[in-house]
């Protein structure tokens, strides 16, 4: 296992934590100097905060361990790719390298919708590593929402007998 598969396991760990609390499962975790200095997972619905995202909260922790804004130095793990809010802390954070686990379509800003994190007209760039622990992550997300499609379907399924 490499290095960067076992922080990634740690923010699938983190990602779990999201989901047995009914949340979306995103995990991350911020490493530097190999040490784990911050971690956490998608609290949005449970704090009713558009930004409660995992990157956003484990970069806001991980700040305040180092005592500054500027996280020089430190990777972030992230489950799935930073959307756009995710990757604008991240480029005003100065993280230099992001790994994620799998891609974001939809909504994803390292590469897949458009790459924050490479664009040239900002003054910090951070190298992107994408792919790691991708089976195990997209795993996580698709049950999740197949849990939620199933569910909404029996639900309605109830609705439509009663009446």
């Amino acid at each position: 296992m490499t290095n960067h598969q076992f922080y990634m396991a740690m923010a699938i760990e983190e990602a779990k934590k999201a989901e047995n609390i009914g949340e979306v499962p995103i995990g991350a975790i911020i490493v530097k100097n190999n040490e784990i200095i911050a971690r956490a997972h998608n609290l949005r619905e449970s704090m009713q905060d558009p930004t409660a995202h995992a990157e956003h909260i484990a970069i806001q922790r991980a700040a305040a361990v180092v005592g500054s804004w500027r996280l020089e130095g430190c990777s972030l793990y992230v489950t799935l790719e930073p959307c756009v809010m995710c990757a604008g802390s991240i480029v005003m954070s100065r993280i230099p390298n992001v790994i994620y686990g799998t891609t974001d379509p939809k909504g994803g800003c390292a590469g897949s919708l458009m790459d924050l994190l490479q664009e040239p007209r900002f003054n910090h760039r951070a190298t992107v590593e994408s792919g790691v622990l991708e089976e195990a992550c997209s795993q996580l997300l698709t049950e999740f929402f197949r849990n939620i499609r199933k569910n909404k379907k029996i639900i309605r399924t109830a609705d439509n007998t009663n009446n």
